[in-house]
């Protein structure tokens, strides 16, 4: 099995972080989210591993390399982002056999095993939704076999919302898709999008099918990404039991690195507090504090907070990239 992942984008609605580390190296509950993502397919047996890079790729490589030991780790840098499919021929000469894709903005939770008893050529994964219509949809006939794919629907008709998770029986079927896609020049949006290929394949006579799963997180956003931390935490990141610091109160769930300082402040709920983080006379609660954060005499709330940032006084929302510094005191540093 392979495992295919595009993370080639900016992050731009992540910044300021994302001027400094790529979006999937955003830590979520103790992780990077490409951590949560990758431990996610370690029971998938993954031979190969590729990985579409391009703004600040070597960082991904370094996490990947240092951390996880796939039997074959590829990466491919995408210098021109004209979209998912374009971003997969790229990788073109990697994709044959069974393989999953997955972006990088989805935290999931669900069984992939259907994988192992379909005999569908393919599976979108899907989540159905209230109102579909920020999303991408699979629609499907009587038979449950997938027709058509709606990016955005104007309605709310068909609610399988597709997640960012796809599994081929075979990828190359989806490179002779491609192919045609840019001998085409069927775009979306000025882009070429991995679920037009796909709609190819169905076009072309392919099985595909949907698959719920139970939960779908997103980490696109500041504020998805806070709600992934929470959910995460709640669901077993946490690691504040038996942890007490001077003075100060822990109120679960939270998760606390390594030599971190807390002295007369209340932590938690749904606080992730970096290693060699520093908390002093504040309230910290919905938050990420980043490594060797220092933070004091405030509230921090609702807030993403970049490494070795400093923040001082007043209450308010924040996001703060690395070594910044918010001072609403009257005294130098």
């Amino acid at each position: 099995m392979k495992l295919v992942v595009p993370l080639a984008g900016y992050g731009t609605r992540m910044r300021p972080h994302t001027f400094v580390r790529p979006k999937p190296l955003i830590n979520v509950a103790g992780k990077p989210v490409l951590g949560h993502i990758l431990d996610r397919f370690l029971p998938y047996n993954i031979e190969e591993a590729i990985f579409i890079v391009g703004h600040l790729g070597e960082q991904v490589a370094d996490y990947v390399d240092t951390h996880y030991q796939f039997p074959v780790t590829r990466y491919v840098e995408q210098h021109e982002l004209k979209g998912q499919a374009h971003a997969l021929w790229l990788a073109r000469d990697y994709l044959s056999g069974p393989l999953f894709i997955i972006f990088v903005d989805t935290i999931f939770d669900g069984n992939l095993d259907i994988i192992h008893t379909t005999s569908a050529d393919g599976v979108a994964f899907v989540k159905e939704v209230d109102d579909p219509r920020r999303f991408g949809v699979a629609v499907t006939d009587a038979q449950g076999r997938i027709v058509r794919f709606v990016e955005k629907p104007d309605t709310c008709e068909h609610r399988l919302a597709l997640i960012g998770l796809y599994w081929l029986r075979e990828g190359g079927a989806l490179v002779q898709a491609i192919e045609e896609l840019l001998a085409r020049n069927i775009q979306t949006k000025g882009e070429y999008y991995l679920a037009d290929a796909l709609q190819l394949m169905i076009d072309q006579g392919l099985h595909l099918i949907p698959h719920p799963v139970d939960v779908w997180e997103d980490c696109g956003t500041i504020e998805a990404t806070l709600q992934t931390n929470r959910y995460l935490l709640a669901r077993g990141a946490a690691n504040d039991q038996g942890r007490t610091f001077p003075n100060s109160v822990i109120i679960p769930p939270c998760y606390i690195g390594e030599n971190v300082t807390i002295e007369r402040s209340v932590v938690g709920p749904y606080a992730t507090v970096l290693d060699n983080a520093i908390i002093r006379d504040a309230i910290v609660r919905d938050a990420i504090v980043g490594q060797g954060c220092h933070i004091e005499s405030t509230l921090v709330r609702d807030s993403l907070i970049g490494d070795r940032a400093r923040v001082r006084g007043q209450f308010r929302r924040y996001n703060v990239a690395d070594t910044s510094w918010v001072d609403a005191l009257d005294s130098s540093p």
